[in-house]
């Protein structure tokens, strides 16, 4: 990937803890940044960022978001006695001082503004800031939540202010609300705040009714704050994908942001005290990867919270890694949502509908009035607060540790006729080893009618070897440029079903002949995009998507891509990809290269790539892609044609008893067995 990471942290940042008992703060202590550190230099991912220093934010940084009162209160705090710190605490909501907080809360704010510094000058592609004390509770006036300055908030005014910029997306995945964010932005379109949090009908820290979805934003931000409510615990990586999928990706891409800010907390993992949530580490790496498209791959992830000293290394392990360019790990225990997850999903689709173009096809509101369901599941709780809570101090969570993330040697290998250039950071690819006899006589005879085709026999031959030495992990993705298009995917699709232990997802953009009778026994997994009617017959692993109007309809596409195409993809889970791009598509190659980019959050990256010989102007793009590069703007997307969401809403309510994923209403979600 062109440029680097950055990574930000300084060990005075641990040098403050609680200094008296206090059940609701315990659990913030120094070691949360230690173990997170000492994670990234044993696994060797520190020393492949670059490291930039932390500086102190000003007074006139805080005061981007905070009131000079505040300020001149906490600048109080290292001159005062503990009497005096338990006292002056005792004004705010679960958050402590300590005499050298102050300070600590400066170089917080201060390591998000030397990282949004970073990225935006060019200085490395992206980065995470190891901060400590955490920042998205903290108000105009008032700590709160472990929080003293509200460090993405800052950053986000700072941004605008000293570089112009535009929009920015905050994106905050920690399990509590940030409301000190919703506070500072809910009046303000350049800012769309995206957050989901444990709520529990009101009844889970920090306990605000503003916190429900409902609460979109005010005046000229309406619209532009979004909160999805997590009703019940027992969250699990479904349930993560699924409003990415079918909420903030659609709302990002239409939004089009110019920065990309992450609130990153990680008592949104298993094992998170604070959470109680089931979600695997790298669930992070995913949720990473789907941002890095976005803002031209400009993203700051600052820490927030997370408080399961296992689970929280290991989650910003899967993160930094993922911002490293490393290609994502295969999902892990991937299920449908929920039934209280997609009531959730449901509710905040209906209602900010009127705001954003990609949500106008979406359901009603739930008929049940939420006021009279609150009141229900208030009676039901007191029938049963005993048991459960027995039954909380009884269950420890036990999970897996992360596979390690092993990065193929090779990141990009090339199939290319003489004459056409390798394109920068790209290997090219000939077989060298002669196939066995058996492979070449049922290439010769399935595809080459013409015996002398010595250059065809060799370009198929190739491409089988690509495929195995990807299967192997020792190449990551591939690009072919082809004479015919459809006879290579046949032969690449055939061999896989024949020779491959994994499965192949298949994603062929315009219209040209695939391989829809081998996917019968789902080892072949095909979706095509055209804008002819198939001739196929659909069924549960071919689909096929029809855009009538053509792929001229960018927003259409779009849709298509995150309501269909990811969540099959990610719930069929691959081993492999195989994207095709038939001749005279007519899809952009700023589009191409976003479908290309996000394709490579499956299977491990593994991702290959034909192409027409023809192609040729679109071998760069796709090669940036394929080594990791961000994709170039959409720009701000207008509505899709009506006539292709219908015919995709028409497809995803057909497809949806299959496949869990595309699911955004709560008739058929998981059991809330949690």
């Amino acid at each position: 990937m062109k440029m680097g990471t950055a990574l930000i942290y300084d060990e005075e940042m641990t040098n403050y803890k609680l200094l008296w008992v206090d059940p609701a703060c315990k659990i913030e202590v120094p070691e949360r940044l230690t173990v997170s550190h000492e994670a990234l230099v044993k696994s060797g991912l520190a020393e492949r960022c670059i490291s930039i220093p932390v500086r102190e934010a000003t007074d006139a940084d805080i005061l981007l978001v905070h009131s000079e009162e505040y300020l001149d209160a906490v600048k109080k705090t290292p001159y005062m006695t503990l009497e005096d710190l338990k006292e002056f605490t005792l004004q705010y909501g679960d958050v402590y001082f300590h005499p050298n907080i102050f300070h600590c809360a400066k170089l917080a704010a201060g390591a998000a503004l030397q990282l949004v510094d970073s990225v935006m000058t060019g200085k490395v592609r992206n980065g995470m800031a190891l901060v400590r004390p955490p920042g998205h509770h903290s108000m105009r006036s008032a700590a709160s939540g472990f929080c003293v300055f509200n460090n993405v908030a800052i950053a986000a005014r700072y941004a605008k202010q000293k570089y112009g910029v535009k929009r920015v997306l905050i994106v905050d995945w920690d399990i509590h609300h940030g409301q000190g964010v919703q506070y500072s932005f809910e009046d303000d379109p350049s800012v769309l705040y995206f957050s989901w949090h444990r709520f529990e009908h009101q009844k889970f820290w920090p306990h605000l009714r503003e916190s429900d979805f409902d609460s979109v934003g005010k005046d000229k931000g309406a619209g532009f704050n979004i909160n999805v409510p997590w009703n019940k615990v027992g969250m699990q990586n479904g349930d993560y994908l699924s409003v990415f999928c079918h909420l903030l990706l659609p709302v990002a891409y239409e939004f089009c942001p110019d920065l990309v800010l992450v609130c990153a907390g990680f008592d949104s993992a298993i094992g998170d005290p604070e959470g109680e949530m089931c979600a695997s580490p790298d669930i992070f790496a995913h949720l990473t990867h789907l941002l890095m498209n976005l803002a031209g791959g400009k993203l700051c992830a600052v820490l927030e919270g997370g408080y399961n000293l296992t689970s929280l290394p290991q989650s910003v392990c899967q993160t930094v890694q993922t911002l490293l360019g490393d290609p994502a790990p295969r999902p892990a225990n991937l299920n449908g949502p929920c039934k209280s997850a997609l009531e959730s999903l449901h509710c905040v689709r209906s209602t900010h509908r009127q705001y954003w173009s990609c949500l106008k096809h979406a359901a009603d509101l739930p008929a049940c009035d939420i006021s009279t369901k609150r009141m229900k599941l208030a009676e039901e709780e007191e029938k049963t607060q005993d048991k459960g809570e027995e039954e909380k101090s009884a269950e420890e969570k036990v999970w897996p540790e992360p596979p390690k993330r092993v990065t193929p040697t090779i990141r990009t290998a090339v199939v290319f006729p003489d004459g056409v250039a390798c394109p920068d950071g790209c290997k090219p690819f000939r077989s060298t080893e002669d196939l066995d006899p058996l492979t070449v006589s049922k290439l010769k005879e399935n595809f080459l009618k013409d015996a002398d085709d010595s250059d065809a026999l060799s370009t198929l031959s190739s491409l089988i070897a690509l495929v195995e030495k990807m299967e192997k992990n020792e190449i990551c993705s591939g690009l072919a440029l082809v004479h015919d298009v459809s006879m290579a995917t046949m032969c690449v699709v055939q061999h896989a079903a024949a020779a491959l232990t994994n499965r192949v997802l298949v994603v062929c953009v315009g219209d040209g002949k695939v391989p829809s009778h081998v996917t019968e026994d789902g080892k072949t997994f095909v979706v095509q995009f055209s804008n002819k009617e198939s001739e196929e017959q659909e069924c549960k692993y071919y689909i096929p998507v029809h855009l009538k109007k053509g792929f001229s309809d960018v927003s259409g596409f779009i849709q298509a891509l995150f309501s269909l195409v990811l969540p099959l993809g990610y719930e069929y889970d691959p081993g492999l990809v195989l994207l095709v791009r038939m001749p005279d598509s007519g899809l952009s190659e700023s589009v191409w290269q976003h479908l290309t980019g996000l394709l490579q959050g499956l299977a491990q990256g593994h991702t290959l790539v034909l192409m027409q010989e023809g192609e040729k102007s679109c071998v760069g793009p796709t090669a940036s892609s394929l080594l990791g590069d961000a994709a170039s703007s959409l720009g701000q997307l207008l509505a899709p044609q009506p006539e292709h969401v219908e015919s995709l809403e028409s497809l995803r309510h057909r497809l949806k008893a299959d496949w869990k994923l595309l699911q955004t209403t709560e008739e058929m979600g998981r059991g809330d067995e949690f």
